[in-house]
């Protein structure tokens, strides 16, 4: 299929139709994205109210797959994407807000991997926010409906995340490029702003949680020292450090102006493979990278190679500018005899206490 041509301002509608006229394979695909843009436009306006939004921040009582406690807005969130997708040809639902896999309609063509509200914690002090999602095609013949969420994430069809920010943005992919969509709240629309995302293939940013720098294993510490180590150091350039703490914010950040984003394994207990979910957070959001250019790996493997064994499995997460990410896995191989010489992680270095 050629790139289809998508104009600035034109509706998420009249572009998923542009697309479905130029492949219509992609139709079920499509109205699996339409769906989950109708639910984040209502989840957006809750969010937007803040304690307004009748949906508050307490906890529920009830815990996620992550363990995590739920708060209201979580729960909001799942069930009003589960609502959408019950209109959408979807068989089966991987949601982070439940332990098992949701059964929608069966027989349908298409499974969905969804976080519906990532990064929820942040509501309370007004950070953004979002739900990410992978679209996958059913196993046919399949004796169990998990087969589908264990095929590599290159047999994603389609994926996508939503920025509940200043402005609420939805970036998705069919295979063909990395688009954004911004919601005019007006008259609750989502409007095409970037036809086509390319990010830089070398940039001056990362982004890390250096709270954790004691526990990283040592490509980890050895490439943030040579960062910190700027133009004197091998990588010979300045670094600025940048941490949402929010996925989506930084993967959009990370879109729009490059740079590369480090969620590593540490040796925290329950920390060895990170804390980020391989279906419904890693594999999607790899595919949006590489669709607009960049990489995504877990340190030596593609993400989108790695084959999930189970629906709520973690797996490290490193994506970003391709020489950036691909700097990266030369410390994780051995390959960058310049790692670790800097006194930084000594035993009295900057780093370490």
């Amino acid at each position: 299929m050629s790139t289809v041509s998508l104009e600035f301002g034109s509706t998420l509608a009249d572009c998923l139709a542009k697309t479905v006229a130029a492949d219509g394979r992609l139709a079920d695909a499509a109205a699996v994205i339409a769906a989950c843009a109708e639910a984040a436009v209502d989840v957006s306006e809750v969010i937007g109210r803040g304690m307004l939004g009748g949906a508050d921040l307490a906890a529920t009582g009830n815990h996620n797959s992550d363990g995590d406690v739920q708060k209201a807005l979580d729960v909001l969130a799942h069930e009003r994407f589960t609502e959408a997708l019950r209109g959408a040809p979807v068989a089966v639902v991987a949601s982070e807000e439940a332990e098992g896999m949701m059964p929608l309609n069966p027989g349908a063509p298409l499974a969905v991997a969804i976080d519906p509200l990532d990064g929820s914690s942040n509501i309370g002090v007004n950070m953004a926010v979002g739900s990410i999602f992978g679209i996958r095609p059913v196993v046919a013949g399949a004796a169990d409906s998990i087969a589908a969420f264990t095929t590599p994430g290159s047999e994603q069809i389609a994926a996508g995340f939503v920025t509940y920010g200043p402005a609420t943005s939805l970036v998705i992919t069919l295979g063909h490029g990395t688009q954004i969509y911004t919601l005019d709240r007006a008259t609750r629309t989502f409007r095409l702003t970037h036809p086509r995302i390319e990010v830089v293939a070398a940039a001056k940013e990362y982004a890390i949680n250096a709270s954790n720098a004691r526990n990283w294993d040592g490509p980890v510490k050895a490439y943030i020292e040579d960062c910190l180590r700027g133009s004197e150091g091998p990588l010979d350039k300045d670094f600025n450090m940048r941490w949402l703490g929010s996925l989506v914010a930084d993967a959009q950040r990370v879109l729009l102006r490059g740079g590369v984003f480090l969620y590593p394994g540490d040796n925290r207990k329950g920390y060895a493979q990170g804390r980020l979910r391989l279906l419904y957070e890693a594999a999607p959001i790899a595919m949006l990278m590489e669709q607009a250019g960049a990489g995504a790996i877990d340190g030596e493997r593609r993400i989108l190679d790695i084959r999930a064994t189970g629906i709520h499995e973690r797996v490290p997460l490193i994506f970003g500018s391709l020489d950036e990410v691909a700097c990266v896995a030369k410390y994780y191989d051995g390959r960058n005899a310049a790692a670790g010489r800097s006194p930084l992680f000594g035993q009295r270095g900057l780093m370490r206490s």
